[in-house]
């Protein structure tokens, strides 16, 4: 029965209908957003989203009758668990939070789609090489955001007087918001040479660290991809090989044909 559950539960039919009932219940949660959809279709709309969280709830539950305790051996699987183990916590005042987690929900495409898997477990496996890479920003803002307060901080203490400030406007400037004509600009009326700082520093966070993490989250892309591609390889050898190897039982189990015995040959002088 299990092995039956199972396999229905991977059935594609099966996971494309869950994949239907997440997006619809994404453009539920949308329409909440609403007063005026939800003056006129509210008790509907919450209707719809009580089944579709009965579906889920359904679904998580024959998987766990079907899997036992390899539910759990799967990060996957645990994931749904608590994305809807959130939604079933009551959301009154006190737990308003709890009730917008519920579109967290939506989270779920993630696990049932191959592909958008991929990407966030080559996202996971980048995290060990990010994080030598946040260190260095981390150090290249600590020491930026120092020299800042020093030598702007006095003639502006909205934007640098203190290392908070100065962190926070500095990260401002890295992401090339206002940068120029916001912060940048005013600053040099009062210093004319403080492109010689924040120049230096948008080269070295904007287009140097932040494109070192893009570059190490799309090589561990590319490796999750190879890897993937190499185990559909490794089992299509495999299959490919055990049904050489069952051919190869089978005609040793047949053995060899006994060879013809040949007739006696006869000649023209021996008819004489």
């Amino acid at each position: 029965m299990r092995a039956t559950l199972s396999a229905w539960l991977e059935r594609p039919g099966i996971r494309n209908f869950v994949i239907g009932v997440i997006v619809f219940n994404a453009i539920l949660l949308g329409l909440e957003t609403y007063p005026a959809v939800m003056d006129r279709a509210g008790g509907l709309i919450l209707f719809l989203d009580y089944l579709c969280l009965s579906i889920f709830v359904a679904e998580i539950g024959a998987k766990i009758i079907a899997y036992r305790m390899n539910f759990f051996r799967s990060g996957w699987n645990i994931f749904d668990f608590l994305v809807v183990g959130v939604a079933l916590v009551p959301g009154g005042h006190s737990l308003s939070v709890l009730r917008a987690l519920r579109v967290l929900r939506v989270l779920r495409v993630i696990s049932v789609m191959p592909r958008l898997r991929r990407v966030v477990e080559g996202f996971i496996s980048a995290l060990p090489g990010m994080g030598s890479v946040f260190l260095l920003m981390a150090l290249v803002f600590y020491i930026g955001s120092v020299m800042a307060t020093k030598l702007y901080g006095a003639d502006f203490p909205e934007w640098f007087g203190s290392l908070g400030r100065s962190a926070y406007s500095l990260f401002q400037i890295m992401t090339l918001e206002s940068w120029s004509m916001g912060i940048v600009r005013p600053v040099m009326e009062v210093h004319p040479h403080a492109w010689m700082f924040f120049v230096p520093f948008i080269l070295m966070t904007t287009f140097a660290v932040v494109n070192l993490l893009v570059g190490l989250i799309v090589n561990s892309m590319q490796d999750a991809h190879h890897e993937e591609d190499n185990a559909q390889t490794g089992a299509y050898r495999d299959e490919v090989l055990t049904r050489l190897e069952a051919i190869d039982r089978r005609l040793d189990g047949l053995g060899a044909p006994p060879a013809a015995k040949a007739p006696p040959t006869t000649s023209k002088f021996d008819a004489s």
